[in-house]
């Protein structure tokens, strides 16, 4: 039967619901879709419209004021009986509005006319006395006092009661509050509120009276209550906001995100509490007066993910906008804070005032446990930590001041820090600092450091002196630290230090073996003095000097050391300005080094030609050299630049394979330990080549007590010598013959053969020099007509020195 009646009517009831609405609505409204149902809202009777878009009411805009997939107005089956229909309930669902403000104040909402009076009886009217919204999302934009709200609407409904001078509304529902903007601030982003809330609105007066409401976020309830006047050119606010189960996450909601991100995760116990008045004119040219007052009596705070926390914390606190109600005025204030932290009690205080030019001021004491502390904290840095801390500091000063002259002394920094057996895994050093112990004293930007000793791996350092522009180096960008120190050290092991795997945080690895990186931002002046330093095959001892940092640029006036043997002294720079062109430049001094042990270290100079096994000696040298790094440490040997000066002594050269070639002129027995007394000799290095002048080699050898080299050797292993060897005619006239003839008189003296090295480490070949042949030849023949000069006039000729004759370019090829 109430089927059919709907059924039968519903033409009519659409009719009559569609006149009514023009007269209310002034703007355009778009329907896909307009039905009569009994079932949607039953047992009410619906006229259903589907797919709607409000239009805003603004000339001549085509934005919306409202969209929603379905709006419901209902009313009683019996009104269908009698023919009179009157809206009670209003639905909407799956929608959003959008309400604006605009710069000049017009805004986008007055949709309604002012003036619906007919003379006739209507058989159709909107009575409403309750609206709800389901999953409704509520846009809200003040473009004149720079506000945005934003709210999702789940499951709210609103009872009206509504009469010519007053309409009262009283609201319960859930809601999401996505955020709200006042000016820069962002408040309650995210937050799942409920909501249960009176309020009475006298039309004439202009004035809302709002009840004691309620609004539950975070499991915590506010009570708000008081009145708001709208009917100026200002709004007129004198609102009370009392917090009932309080805890830190609702208390941090109402604060900006950009001042509480960090803490968002954290959950708090015991007794917090919070109060709060706003008064005062609120509008694009004012702002009401906020004062608010919290605390905490015996509750605690801690991290859900960890076990550390924080008990016993007692706090007062209070927040202002201050006399002028403006961020200039504004203050945050921490009194009387007290806490225990795993069992230890810690104190302190906190002001954060003038949000527009923030200046801050805190004091904090206590025997803190590093360990637990960061367990608290999560930072990201800090991977790890153990040990005790004894704090004592105090802090102040205005933070733009400090930012825009950080090394004036602008901030007052007093007290000290003392660290007991402190251990540390940082994330960007994955080598551990382990055993700091030390005493930190500050004043002002700078700290002074008294014993502060730990290690690094397997490294240990002790530093005393003074760390200047800590503060600034600490808080601000791009600032410099200044360490003017005493450095000590029992042990440094480089091959960790400099290692890229032990000290680069894996997704930044390259995969090289070593990386030197030197700081921008940090500069010091060291005196420093080291028992053992290790690198490679490195071992150096005793290690002294004074070492200074500028501008990524390391120098020494002087570093001496006990090494391989001798003694080794240094001056000169590294410079490392320039990432992957790392600049050596020094002057150095060897006394006494084994040549062998030399050759080891620093791994046969990456050649295979001669290596430590073929040599001994003690090597004295000094040698000026620019040398060329990528930030592997790998050496760019195209751009190395030396010059040295050494001094062999009690040298011997064993089974040097270029000498075992000379057994055709010299025992093999002798070749295969050749002894010099002492070789000298300088020798330039230059565009991948050394330069070897001529140098004497006084041996052992009974056949070639003096044998001459000079020549070219680069550094990709080609060779290039000149050798001259003295010759007896007593050694093998017999085989010697093949390769010309000895002088055979016994006064002759001994005969010189020139010989030329040429080729690659593994493929290389003796042969006749014919040019030094020739040129000697050359200066024979001068030497003779001098002498037959000299014959002539009497003078007794000199025993004349002859060379070996070769064919040209013939090869030796002995066994």
């Amino acid at each position: 039967m109430a089927l059919a009646l709907v059924y039968a009517y519903q033409d009519k009831i659409i009719e009559l619901f569609v006149a009514e609405a023009n007269k209310h609505i002034k703007t355009k409204v778009d329907v896909q879709q307009i039905s009569l149902s009994l079932f949607d809202k039953f047992p009410q009777v619906a006229v259903t419209l589907d797919q709607v878009n409000v239009h805003e009411g603004l000339p001549e805009s085509e934005e919306s004021l409202a969209r929603a997939d379905k709006l419901y107005f209902t009313f009683s089956l019996w009104d269908v009986v009698r023919g009179k229909y009157s809206v009670k309930q209003f639905y909407m669902e799956q929608g959003e509005v959008y309400v604006k403000v605009l710069p000049d104040g017009t805004v986008n909402y007055q949709v309604i006319a002012t003036d619906t009076t007919t003379t006739e009886e209507s058989e159709f009217s909107f009575d409403l006395e309750q609206i709800n919204l389901d999953e409704v999302r509520l846009h809200y934009i003040d473009q004149q006092q720079k506000q945005t709200y934003e709210v999702s609407a789940h499951s709210l409904a609103a009872a009206l009661a509504i009469s010519p001078e007053t309409i009262a509304i009283e609201a319960k529902g859930q809601a999401t509050i996505q955020t709200i903007k006042l000016s820069t601030g962002e408040y309650f982003k995210d937050k799942r509120v409920n909501l249960a809330t009176a309020l009475s609105i006298n039309r004439q007066a202009q004035t809302i009276a709002l009840q004691p409401s309620v609004v539950e976020v975070e499991q915590a309830a506010y009570e708000l209550g008081g009145t708001i006047a709208y009917g100026g050119k200002d709004t007129e606010l004198d609102l009370k906001l009392e917090g009932k189960n309080t805890n830190i996450q609702s208390l941090l909601s109402l604060l900006p995100q950009s001042m509480t991100q960090e803490l968002a995760q954290y959950r708090s116990e015991g007794e917090i509490y919070f109060n709060g008045t706003v008064k005062g004119k609120a509008s694009g040219k004012y702002t009401p007066q906020v004062n608010v007052s919290f605390g905490a009596r015996n509750a605690s705070f801690f991290h859900p993910d960890v076990q550390q926390r924080v008990d016993k914390i007692n706090l007062k606190g209070s927040f202002t906008n201050g006399e002028k109600h403006t961020a200039a005025t504004s203050a945050l204030e921490l009194k009387e804070l007290s806490g225990v932290l795993n069992g230890r009690p810690f104190k302190g205080n906190l002001k954060y005032s003038n949000f527009e030019n923030p200046y801050i001021a805190f004091d904090v004491q206590g025997m803190l446990d590093v360990g637990y502390i960061l367990g608290l904290a999560k930072l990201e840095q800090v991977r790890s930590g153990s040990g005790l801390a004894d704090v004592r500091i105090a802090f102040s000063g205005n933070v733009n001041e400090f930012k825009a002259r950080p090394g004036n002394s602008t901030l007052n920094t007093t007290g000290e820090v003392t660290l007991h057996n402190v251990s540390l895994a940082l994330q960007e050093l994955p080598l551990p600092l382990s055993n700091l112990s030390g005493n930190f004293m500050f004043k002002r930007n700078d700290v002074g450091v008294s014993d502060f000793k730990g290690k690094l791996g397997e490294s240990d350092f002790a530093v005393n002196g003074m760390f200047k522009n800590v503060m600034a180096w600490l808080l601000l960008e791009n600032q410099r630290l200044l360490v003017e120190a005493d450095f000590s050290s029992k042990y440094l092991n480089f091959d960790q230090l400099l290692s890229e795997e032990l000290n680069t945080p894996e997704a930044a690895r390259t995969g090289e073996s070593y990386k030197l990186i030197v700081s921008p931002n940090i500069a010091f002046d060291l005196s420093a003095s080291i028992d053992r330093l290790r690198f490679r095959r490195f071992r150096g001892k005793n290690i002294r000097g004074e070492v200074k940092l500028r501008n990524q640029v390391l120098s020494t006036a002087n570093i001496s050391f006990r090494a391989i043997g001798g003694d080794f002294a240094v001056r000169g720079n590294l410079d490392a300005r320039s990432r992957n062109h790392i600049k050596v430049s020094t002057a150095a001094k060897l006394n006494n080094m084994n040549v062998d042990s030399l050759f080891y270290v620093f791994e046969n100079f990456h050649q295979n030609f001669i290596e430590q096994r073929h040599l001994r000696g003690q090597l004295t040298a000094n040698i000026v050299s620019d040398v060329y790094f990528d930030s592997q440490l790998n050496p760019i040997t195209d751009l190395l630049q030396a010059e040295i000066v050494a001094t062999v002594r009690s040298g011997q050269l064993i089974n040097f394979p270029p000498m075992q070639k000379m057994s055709a002129f010299v025992k093999r027995t002798e070749l295969a330990n050749m002894n010099f007394a002492e070789l000298h000799n300088s020798f330039w290095i230059q565009q991948g080549t050394i330069f070897i002048p001529e140098m004497d080699i006084r041996s052992n050898l009974s056949a070639a007590p003096v044998v001459s080299v000079s020549g070219t050797h680069t550094f990709d292993q080609r060779m290039d010598y000149k050798i001259k060897l003295p010759l007896f005619h007593s050694r093998r006239p017999d085989k010697d013959a093949r390769y010309g003839t000895v002088a055979e008189d016994p006064n002759a003296g001994n005969s010189n053969l020139f010989l030329t090295l040429k080729g690659s480490e593994s493929d290389f070949k003796i042969a006749y020099d014919d040019e030094r042949v020739r040129q000697k030849i050359k200066t024979d023949l001068k030497q003779e007509g001098q002498e037959l000069r000299d014959l002539l006039r009497g003078k007794k000729p000199q025993t004349k020195e002859k060379e070996v004759e070769l064919q040209e370019n013939e090869y030796f090829d002995f066994d």
